[in-house]
């Protein structure tokens, strides 16, 4: 994650932006299904800002380019998001395409994900175009070679789609997995990257060489906690020679992601959530064909079974993305996305929603002064996740879903529940609010979701 100044957004970059259809070259609608590098069409046009402009005026543009319900404010992008207006057509168009001439329509996915590959930093045959986040973690989990007695280290705060699989492999193996508890930020407990660093540098130290493989979210969906992925990385995992596998769910299109600098092994990631491309749509990330996976891993003769492809092929990313008959509209659609992405500026993207987190945490704090806030106020540890609970009892499940069922019916704000354990020694699970900033919102998008909360607050206490 590179957290830089917002100024990286120049105004060259707007101009560019706004004087493409949505900054992304769209395909041309034909017989093929290629994306093209260059124009789009003239009646998808945007007119250029008159004199200098305002930054206000740049996202609102920006906003302009997304299908959103006026009736309500949509503030769950952690769950799914939106395709951009023209990205929507054009998906739709290509779809028309495919049923006119289906026999003589589909491009290999593997070209939209060399297409892809440098928006996030990785080399063009390193990336493989899945259909969501678990969809890669367990190609990588239960295709990997385990043995009795490997260890693997995970933590407290995973997704079922990386603790239903670490579960299978553990049962067919007789590997061990490890929980860590994580710290979680409230109001009285600072939290800061070297106290998750100590977590993971405790059990290395503790288990030493059987330590196999490290599997943890980037960013938590519970908390919404940023973890120091690329120190994790670069020093425990690499000098340990432990393999990693992170769990990006949250971070295309949130983070302006660089693969190589995180130097994971494997990286898999949503293209349904922040990055805004459709539905069962995802990516992962295969470090340099797993060569350090054969590394690490020598005493294994084969450390990686590619137990997901249907392909003989020796290439690494051509077996992976080999799985027969593909969605190619909705690839195609997701490499739309990731070009307007690539427009507008993954940094000033990112900046944008820290910015708009940040926001979100200082409201809630200014009008829920006793609440408990999960996420951290700390910029390098935030995200566009925010976690909170207004109600003195964490674990009334019951009524914090009253609370969100009634803040969309009633005030037209979308957002959703998550719960974890406060403490590794709790009993019982607390419970949160969680709500997503994302480019489309605004500040007055945050600030009417916090009054709405407060007045909704005072009807139920």
């Amino acid at each position: 994650m590179n957290h830089k100044d917002e100024a990286s957004l120049t105004n060259a970059g707007r101009r560019g932006f706004l004087k493409t259809t949505t900054g992304v070259a769209l395909a041309a609608v034909g017989t093929s299904l290629l994306p093209a590098t260059a124009h789009a069409s003239s009646d998808n046009h945007i007119e250029p800002f008159h004199g200098h402009g305002s930054e206000h005026g740049f996202w609102n543009k920006v906003r302009n380019e997304f299908v959103l319900n006026k009736r309500t404010t949509y503030m769950n992008i952690g769950t799914s998001g939106t395709m951009p207006k023209r990205v929507l057509k054009d998906y739709n168009r290509a779809n028309e395409q495919i049923s006119i001439t289906p026999w003589n329509s589909n491009v290999p996915t593997i070209e939209y994900a060399k297409q892809i590959a440098p928006s996030f930093g990785a080399d063009e045959h390193e990336l493989v175009l899945c259909r969501n986040t678990t969809d890669g973690l367990c190609t990588i989990i239960n295709g990997l070679q385990f043995e009795y007695g490997d260890i693997i280290l995970t933590t407290n705060h995973e997704h079922p789609g990386v603790t239903t699989p670490l579960k299978h492999v553990a049962q067919r193996y007789g590997a061990e997995v490890i929980e860590l508890a994580l710290p979680v930020y409230t109001p009285n407990n600072e939290v800061s990257a070297d106290d998750f660093m100590q977590v993971f540098a405790d059990a290395v130290n503790l288990y030493g060489s059987r330590v196999r493989l490290m599997v943890f979210s980037h960013v938590t969906f519970t908390t919404g906690t940023t973890l120091p992925a690329k120190r994790i990385c670069k020093e425990l995992a690499i000098p340990n020679n432990i393999v990693t596998l992170i769990d990006g769910a949250h971070t295309p299109g949130m983070f302006n992601l660089d693969f190589h600098d995180i130097d994971c092994d494997f990286y898999s990631g949503a293209g349904h959530k922040w990055q805004c491309g459709p539905g069962a749509t995802g990516f992962l990330y295969v470090r340099d064909n797993a060569n350090r996976l054969y590394e690490f891993w020598s005493d294994r003769e084969t450390p990686l079974w590619f137990i997901n492809s249907s392909s003989t092929a020796t290439a690494v990313q051509a077996r992976l993305q080999s799985i027969g008959q593909d969605n190619y509209p909705a690839k195609r659609a997701l490499a739309d996305a990731c070009a307007l992405w690539d427009e507008i500026g993954r940094d000033a993207i990112e900046q944008r929603i820290l910015d708009l987190s940040a926001l979100c945490k200082k409201q809630l704090a200014k009008k829920f002064p006793d609440a408990m806030i999960f996420a951290p106020n700390i910029r390098e540890l935030s995200s566009g996740l925010t976690s909170f609970n207004p109600f003195d009892d964490l674990n009334d499940s019951e009524r914090l879903t009253e609370f969100r069922d009634r803040l969309h019916e009633e005030y037209g704000y979308i957002v959703r529940t998550t719960s974890f354990y406060l403490d590794p020694n709790d009993t019982f699970k607390t419970f949160s609010l969680r709500i997503s900033t994302h480019l489309f919102h605004d500040n007055d998008d945050v600030k009417g979701l916090v009054k709405a909360m407060k007045q909704l607050h005072r009807e139920m206490r």
